[in-house]
């Protein structure tokens, strides 16, 4: 009776199934490290490029001026590749970067420090 309720043809059609979903674009990127520097104590948390808020744990990064125009603007959400969970395009870099991201690592200058920079991949929707 189960059957009745659904078209099992359908399943059979794998462009049917995930036409929805499109694949996720990845690119090579380089990937440096950033913190807040102490800032807090000074002049409150940093700002992204849009206004938002950087607390230690928001998982955020900046990307070059040819990244935005690409498709990787404010708010789009990608996976780092080294990186647990999402991060969120919250801040732009100078015009003279190409190509590249820098992430966020809160106060977490150790981490960020191990960070350091690498080449990596990226992936978004």
């Amino acid at each position: 009776m189960a059957a009745d309720c659904f078209d099992l043809g359908t399943m059979d059609d794998p462009d049917r199934l995930f036409r929805a979903f499109p694949p996720r674009r990845t690119l090579t990127v380089k990937a440096k490290a950033y913190v807040s520097h102490g800032r807090k104590k000074k002049t409150g948390y940093p700002r992204g490029a849009w206004g938002d808020t950087l607390t230690p744990e928001t998982k955020a990064i900046a990307v070059s001026p040819d990244l935005a125009a690409a498709g990787l603007g404010y708010k789009t959400r990608l996976t780092i590749e080294g990186l647990p969970g999402e991060y969120e395009v919250l801040d732009l870099m100078h015009g003279r970067w190409r190509k590249t991201i820098d992430v966020y690592f809160g106060d977490d200058r150790v981490a960020a420090r191990h960070w350091g920079n690498r080449t990596i991949t990226i992936s978004w929707d």
